[in-house]
């Protein structure tokens, strides 16, 4: 997912100062407007959460316009970057992130959480993660004081229980000097390995805490988080769904759900269930 994109400037003089976790790449249209308020209908503002190797631009180009265009107030992240990793998109080198520690990306979460509650006035924040960044926000709520600020958390793809990697984390003590490199430049792939010490601290507690509702969209043919049914969760207020359930034709894969039709819908569904439409084929 690589996509043309300018480096943020200065903020406008009428918005809150840039976070300091938030400000190596442009938002995506309709996010981060920090003079946003909820409204009534839409309450709780929407944290998006991108994945690993991506930004907040690239990850949600087609998501934080469309509920932008629904009402909500939209706010975009970029965590967990590396110095001077970046990726090439339209000739111009980005920066990439979702590669330090997870704890630590879980923490400059919980840090943005915090910033956009104060600048919105708002008790709480509906997350919504795609990848990596679906999964993070149940470290936060579990072991980082997140649970009570958040109301729903809503996975695209997410790697809640980690990931084989089709089979080829296995391959890992074969490879001990190519695994060495990754994890150095990477350490949060490291850390989604099943099996993974922060892996097995996430296993520690159970799936869902109290009072949070939660929505696992997955794709049978996601070859990144595999097997892809690791990615459901169990426990109450938890709706675990297959984007094939809805459109058996539907043949998107792991990076592509953040832009597939009827997995939007579902999120859309899932952040406001009181008004769910049907979903089909998108």
């Amino acid at each position: 997912m690589l996509a043309v994109a300018l480096l943020t400037g200065a903020p406008a003089a009428t918005a809150a100062p840039a976070p300091p976790d938030n400000d190596s790449v442009a938002s995506p249209p309709g996010a981060n407007d920090w003079s946003c308020r909820p409204t009534a209908a839409h309450p709780d503002p929407v944290v998006l959460v991108h994945g690993t190797f991506a930004n907040r631009y690239e990850n949600w180009l087609a998501l934080s316009p469309l509920l932008k265009g629904h009402g909500y107030c939209v706010f975009a992240l970029d965590y967990g970057m590396v110095p001077g990793i970046t990726s090439a998109g339209s000739g111009l080198l980005l920066p990439i992130g979702g590669l330090g520690p997870a704890a630590e990306s879980a923490a400059q979460l919980g840090r943005f959480v915090d910033l956009v509650r104060g600048a919105t006035g708002a008790a709480k924040v509906d997350i919504v993660g795609h990848s990596q960044g679906g999964m993070i926000p149940n470290y936060y709520l579990k072991f980082l004081g997140g649970a009570a600020k958040v109301d729903k958390v809503i996975g695209l793809a997410p790697s809640n229980h980690g990931t084989t990697l089709a089979g080829l984390a296995n391959l890992a003590p074969y490879l001990p000097r190519v695994t060495e490199l990754l994890y150095t430049a990477c350490p949060a792939c490291r850390d989604q390995v099943a099996g993974s010490a922060f892996n097995q601290k996430l296993a520690s507690l159970p799936d869902t805490v109290p009072g949070v509702h939660y929505t696992v969209i997955a794709t049978r043919y996601d070859e990144v988080v595999t097997p892809y049914r690791t990615q459901f969760l169990s426990g109450p207020e938890v709706r675990n769904i297959t984007v094939q359930d809805s459109c058996l034709l539907d043949l998107t894969e792991h990076a592509l759900i953040a832009f597939d039709p009827t997995a939007l819908h579902h999120v859309t569904n899932a952040l406001d269930p009181a008004h769910a439409t049907p979903v089909g084929c998108g």
